[in-house]
């Protein structure tokens, strides 16, 4: 056992192999790309999260679950990345996780019919900060196997791994301020997700239907712009009746 692990997480700790890399600039240019290797197949990863931290109660705590996620997420990419080579068998995380993605938009809008359950803010920072790195470690496997056949040093998919983490909190929190201020986002999030569960699951070996990352993209820039217009013309109603 002890054998099997020091194959597998030894080359993270080789403080010559650490030097080399970050002196390179060819190994660098490889980092770049799976910087935005990461950063294209974690744009639903980026929804989920800002619609996650959505539901607590202060920004304060919308702040600490991304920043508590960030460090459960890095530590479960290390682990993730030395059990690359074992991730293609395990497609049932991807079952796991559309149906607890689609979970998570039923009962949401279950929750907007006045069904809410209350709990104490402190809990709900804990359960959401797990959701995150639950979510994180679903999500991540698609952008490990993408980046290993990139690369096959270890320490290289590693730096770009956490480096596209960060960028992609970047993103999560830029949604989340957004959706602060338009309240009609939350539920569209809600609604993505759906469509992020369904596209995880087609994605499983034995359906084997892959929705490419553009067009997710795509989807969401025009549930954007729909939620934006809808959000406008509720705006300008509201206005023209405070006027009258």
């Amino acid at each position: 056992m002890l054998h099997w692990l020091i194959e597998l997480y030894g080359p993270f700790f080789n403080l010559h192999a650490w030097e080399t890399i970050i002196t390179s600039g060819a190994d660098w240019a490889v980092i770049f790309s799976l910087i935005m290797i990461e950063c294209l197949l974690s744009v639903d990863n980026a929804v989920v999260l800002a619609a996650q931290t959505q539901k607590l109660p202060t920004m304060r705590q919308k702040e600490q679950a991304l920043i508590y996620g960030l460090w459960g997420s890095y530590l479960m990419r290390f682990l993730m990345i030395g059990l690359g080579t074992f991730l293609i068998k395990i497609w049932w995380i991807k079952v796991v996780g559309a149906l607890y993605l689609l979970y998570l938009s039923l009962h949401f809008f279950y929750q907007r019919r006045g069904q809410q359950q209350k709990s104490s803010g402190a809990s709900k920072l804990w359960v959401a900060v797990i959701q995150i790195v639950f979510m994180d470690a679903i999500f991540s496997v698609d952008s490990i196997l993408a980046a290993l056949a990139v690369s096959s040093k270890p320490i290289i998919v590693l730096i770009g791994g956490l480096i596209g983490i960060l960028v992609m909190r970047g993103v999560a929190q830029l949604i989340l301020k957004v959706m602060q201020r338009i309240p009609e986002l939350e539920p569209m999030a809600y609604c993505l997700i759906a469509i992020i569960a369904v596209k995880l699951f087609l994605a499983i070996p034995q359906i084997d239907i892959e929705i490419p990352a553009g067009w997710f993209v795509a989807i969401l820039v025009a549930a954007v712009g729909i939620t934006l217009l809808i959000h406008y013309l509720k705006t300008k109603k509201i206005d023209s009746t405070k006027n009258v």
